[in-house]
């Protein structure tokens, strides 16, 4: 497993659309656990495999939450102590995924995105959708989605068609997200 190098945006890469996926070989499963190595180390829920520069229709979500029931864990990070709930991982993948029968009705969710480093914006998207994909065998697969998830896999299948989160937005506050980011990385 490596992490991997996430683009980002303006990255013309990043506006590519991604082309199926036809060999579900070794290949393929190397490359999604780096997606996930790559998303963890990010800190991130969901990751498209143009990301990291393949332009496949492939994406891995972990939604990460927190375990209610279990005792909060000590950490030690950089000298500091402090506690925190442990988390469910629940790592998916979704090869050449398909949205079907999108609601009518829409949900705004505040998103972000790791290729857009920084910048957060609301956003509004279908509440749920059925969504159709299949599995890093090649089996076929469908369900119903609502919340996060639902909005985690339409932001995600967004990439495989070039589209960013930012391209929801009105010109002018594209324009002001871009220029955050162009900012940043001229003071990093």
């Amino acid at each position: 497993m490596a992490i991997r190098e996430i683009l980002e945006a303006p990255d013309p890469r990043l506006k590519v659309v991604s082309a199926p996926v036809e060999t579900f070989d070794d290949e393929l499963k190397t490359l999604v656990e780096d997606m996930f190595e790559t998303m963890y180390a990010a800190h991130g829920i969901g990751l498209a495999a143009i990301q990291v520069g393949e332009p496949l229709r492939l994406l891995v979500i972990d939604l990460q939450e927190e375990d209610p029931d279990a005792e909060p864990e000590e950490c030690d990070h950089d000298g500091t102590h402090h506690t925190h709930q442990p988390v469910i991982n629940d790592p998916r993948v979704f090869v050449n995924p398909e949205i079907l029968d999108p609601s009518d009705d829409l949900k705004t969710y505040q998103e972000g995105c790791l290729s857009v480093p920084d910048i957060f914006a609301d956003v509004e998207r279908p509440a749920q959708c059925r969504v159709r994909w299949q599995d890093l065998e090649g089996n076929q697969h469908e369900e119903e989605m609502t919340g996060m998830l639902a909005v985690c896999i339409q932001h995600e299948m967004d990439h495989l068609n070039g589209i960013l989160f930012i391209d929801h937005l009105s010109r002018l506050k594209r324009s002001m997200a871009l220029k955050k980011l162009e900012k940043a990385r001229k003071a990093a």
